[in-house]
């Protein structure tokens, strides 16, 4: 079932005349090239006009759009090799998040082993209940941990797609260590000696988000969000009022260009125009380029944290690169990556 929200109106209504005009252009005695031209004119302008005046509630609904690409739909078309690894060795398999290696090829076509993990949500009513709305356990957690300190010991980098409205939160979460397995992933990848790129690509919301955030680069895509807490429950908070969500996305400045202002982030990555729902391929496109731009340079370096230039030996220490990172939050004197200046995408 297609979704379209009350902005998105006007070019839904567009877009089915012309995709009537288009039905009736099928007919051999009528050509209506020159209409159609004209109407898909017409429908790029609107687009256009559209999401350059979204405000940060209309923001918030386009990440939680049902047609976003998820996690194992980047898999899929950016790592085809990909071979998923299952359970914490502790308690079970938890769906809302998957991972495993997968095959990185540099532009001189060399290849790289790389670890992925990501928060998967369902898109059927089955799906969604089976992977939990995106919403990890402890379990979930505690298998990423694992994930990443295999990668850890075999020297491989690890890339992190972010997309959850937060942990779980029922009881049952809670009674088997939700907190303790959050707190022991953002730990865990404090101490990772590979490097780490860490990518917003839809809701990122609270600590289970963070659980798979801290990067040596963190990434956002255009139309993702990033906060401590949802509209609807810092509404719910302060003003005793869910409604008024859309006020509380103002306040929590959630989007990629506040939160590059404030660099809490490192870039954003651009989405095809009218989000990354309505072009896949170009999605898939923009997200693989991203991401050789913020992690290849990695790659020509030793893992051992030296690399030598003209200037002599300079010592980069990932692990020191990212606590100094995550500690400067805030501040406006921001300790820049040794990599490559942190702008945006």
């Amino acid at each position: 079932m297609e979704i379209t929200y009350e902005f998105e109106k006007p070019i839904a209504q567009l877009e089915s005349k012309l995709n009537e005009l288009k039905a009736l252009n099928e007919d051999e005695s009528m050509d209506l090239q020159d209409e159609i031209k004209i109407l898909e004119n017409k429908l790029q302008k609107l687009i256009e006009d559209i999401y350059s005046k979204l405000n940060s509630w209309q923001k918030v609904q386009l990440s939680r759009h049902p047609n976003r690409p998820y996690t194992k739909d980047y898999i899929e078309a950016l790592f085809p090799d990909f071979k998923e690894l299952q359970g914490d060795r502790t308690y079970s398999d938890d769906p809302a998040i998957i991972g495993g290696f997968a095959t990185w090829t540099l532009p001189n076509e060399k290849k790289e082993t790389v670890l992925i993990l990501g928060h998967q949500k369902g898109r059927t009513t089955k799906s969604k209940m089976k992977r939990n709305f995106g919403m990890a356990k402890p379990e979930g957690y505690r298998k990423a941990i694992r994930l990443m300190q295999t990668a850890n010991r075999m020297k491989i980098p690890v890339i992190t797609f972010i997309d959850t409205p937060g942990a779980y939160p029922g009881i049952e979460a809670e009674e088997r260590g939700q907190a303790q397995a959050i707190a022991e992933s953002i730990r865990i990848m404090f101490t990772l000696d590979v490097p780490t790129l860490s990518i917003v690509i839809g809701e990122g919301g609270s600590g289970g988000a963070l659980a798979l955030g801290i990067g040596n680069q963190v990434l956002m895509q255009e139309y993702s969000t990033y906060s401590v807490i949802s509209p609807e429950s810092c509404a719910s908070i302060l003003w005793s009022d869910s409604k008024l969500s859309e006020q509380a996305s103002e306040k929590l400045k959630m989007n990629p260009e506040h939160l590059m202002n404030l660099k809490l982030i490192d870039a954003v990555i651009k989405e095809p125009k009218g989000g990354a729902h309505r072009d896949w391929q170009e999605t898939f496109s923009l997200m693989k380029n991203s991401i050789h731009q913020h992690l290849d340079p990695y790659f020509e370096m030793s893992w051992s944290c030296k690399k030598r230039n003209s200037n002599g030996q300079v010592k980069i220490d990932l692990k020191e690169d990212r606590i100094q990172k995550f500690r400067n939050m805030g501040l406006e004197a921001v300790i820049q990556s040794p990599i490559n200046q942190r702008s945006e995408s």
